[in-house]
């Protein structure tokens, strides 16, 4: 049997106050790197301290503000202080929840944050470091908590003989992942129209590769009347090589998307 060890700690990082002169005694090379989960709540633990490394008393709200690796503002929030003016163990600290909501469309890679103190009229910058850097660095993991895979994405539709199409030719294939799937694989589908009038047929193949002479069996057939305000869903189970999207009326600029999760 494998005995392997699993940590239930505090996140817990240092910040720098500037209400007393810095002094050179001391001078940190380096402020720990955060590191924060995709898919999951992560709970953060802030604590400010001086120049001499003791922690102080928190009269102001810390605001924290998050950017991509493009520089673009993704999160800014006020923390929630535990600092009660008067326990010691409690001096200074103050934290902050990043929910798995905050971060479901931001693609793993290394986040710039910020702190900075308001009360209400002046914003007070706070330090990462003695080096007066104000951005530390958090590095965003998309493995340990991958969550759901992104839907694919039709846009395009090929005419046919007066029907329109997509996902006949190879080059616009559209896999059901029969290898990943049990005897009751569910295909989850969510058409996105715009007074679009027809019939939107769902087929499926059980052969192995896209000819265009494959065999397709209608899987399920949905009619819009055009008069649909939201994207209309729909469930297909069963295993099968391949999807294909049939239209019995001219689609362009009429179904806008349709959005498929096998």
């Amino acid at each position: 049997m494998q005995l392997i060890p699993r940590y239930l700690v505090e996140n817990k990082i240092d910040v720098v106050s500037n209400d007393t002169g810095f002094v050179v005694e001391y001078r940190p090379v380096y402020s720990r790197q955060l590191k924060i989960y995709r898919g999951i709540d992560n709970a953060i633990q802030f604590r400010f301290i001086n120049a001499d490394q003791k922690p102080v008393w928190i009269t102001d709200t810390p605001y924290i503000v998050i950017f991509d690796e493009n520089n673009s503002k993704i999160i800014e929030r006020a923390c929630t202080v535990t600092d009660d003016g008067s326990t010691t163990s409690t001096k200074g600290m103050f934290n902050v929840s990043l929910t798995e909501n905050d971060l479901l469309n931001v693609k793993q890679q290394y986040l710039k944050y910020n702190i900075y103190m308001s009360n209400g009229s002046t914003n007070t910058v706070t330090y990462a470091n003695r080096d007066f850097e104000s951005a530390g660095v958090i590095m965003l993991d998309s493995v340990a908590y991958p969550g759901p895979k992104l839907s694919k994405e039709i846009i395009n539709f090929k005419e046919e003989n007066s029907q329109w199409y997509a996902g006949s030719d190879d080059s616009t294939k559209i896999t059901a992942e029969p290898g990943l799937n049990g005897n009751e694989a569910l295909h989850t589908l969510a058409i996105y129209t715009d007074s679009y009038v027809g019939d939107i047929e769902i087929q499926g193949t059980l052969d192995n590769q896209i000819t265009g002479l494959n065999n397709w069996t209608t899987l399920s057939t949905i009619t819009f009347t055009g008069n649909e305000s939201q994207p209309v869903p729909t469930n297909i189970n069963g295993v099968f090589s391949y999807l294909r999207l049939k239209a019995t009326a001219d689609p362009t600029d009429k179904v806008t998307k349709v959005l498929i999760r096998n």
